[in-house]
């Protein structure tokens, strides 16, 4: 997979190096993926023997990103975040331009790695549907992946994949709770080498979570019910569908890129919930990160 996830991949590397100071944003449902890889290493050279690519690569720069407070949220934060650049072109781990991933088993086409997402949490806000709620705690979600390739141009230029990941979402605070799971299958176009260099990448697809997992975002207790806000139990099922387009180029000692993101809750089971103020969103970010360590040993990765 995907470069579309890959700059999710760096963005969620900035969220939970922040973690500790967050103030309140939410970014729903970051995925940190895991994704088809190129190929197996095929060669480890020695250092300084000038085969393939470096081994790992380490940077740090800075991201811009705008998103709403939680999907169906109302409400929008806007932050600057630290983008670490983290590349490491193992056998079995990697973190590269197609995401960060542990692969399981690997096949000329077919994949099955670990998946992994997290979200950041919430605080909830004087002026939100979530006024006087609990604040909404971050989530670490993992699970396995299962990727099919459906196409690739002999140029390797255009790569057509298939994913389904399915994942267990746990609370990120001293006593962690499993809170559902969620399974989001999707459609992803990669296309590199695009309009001077640029890598492109799109991918759209429907979003699934059991009770506990709609419960947890869009429930509200009895006891938090107000005029303005009726009691609600989300049951689980469709959550809407989500599409995003992420393009990025290395130049030089540099990497940047940016993303665009769509959401739309038309539909999803969990619609009828007071907390839900909008139908669809939208999450947009740019980062650049400077690369200032590169390993002296090289790898041939068959790209």
């Amino acid at each position: 997979m995907t470069l579309a996830d890959a700059m999710w991949t760096r963005l969620a590397a900035a969220f939970a190096a922040t973690l500790a100071l967050a103030t309140g944003a939410h970014a729903d449902d970051v995925p940190l993926p895991g994704p088809v890889i190129d190929g197996p290493v095929t060669k480890l050279g020695a250092a300084g023997e000038g085969v393939g690519e470096p081994l790992w690569e380490l940077g740090l720069g800075a991201a811009a990103v705008r998103f709403p407070d939680y999907r169906g949220s109302d409400q929008y934060s806007t932050h600057v975040l630290p983008l670490p650049f983290v590349v490491y072109r193992g056998r079995f781990l990697r973190a590269d331009r197609d995401g960060a991933r542990a692969i399981l088993f690997a096949g000329k086409r077919v994949v099955v790695d670990l998946s992994l997402s997290a979200s950041v949490p919430s605080k909830s806000k004087d002026d939100g549907a979530r006024r006087g709620m609990p604040d909404l705690k971050g989530t670490f979600e993992i699970g396995p992946n299962l990727n099919v390739e459906l196409w690739e141009s002999g140029d390797k230029q255009f790569k057509l994949d298939l994913r389904f990941p399915v994942r267990e979402a746990i609370t990120l605070q001293s006593s962690p709770k499993a809170i559902g799971v969620t399974f989001s299958p999707n459609l992803n176009l990669d296309v590199r080498r695009f309009a001077g260099n640029w890598n492109l990448g799109m991918l759209a697809g429907p979003l699934f979570a059991d009770r506990r997992y709609h419960e947890h975002f869009y429930g509200v207790a009895p006891e938090f019910a107000a005029a303005t806000r009726a009691a609600y139990d989300a049951p689980g099922g469709y959550a809407g569908w989500r599409a995003t387009v992420a393009f990025s180029r290395r130049l030089g000692n540099a990497w940047l890129g940016g993303f665009l993101r769509y959401d739309d809750l038309h539909g999803a089971r969990f619609a009828p919930s007071p907390l839900v103020r909008r139908d669809t969103g939208v999450t947009a970010g740019f980062g650049i990160s400077w690369i200032f360590a590169t390993s002296s040993q090289r790898v041939q990765t068959g790209d």
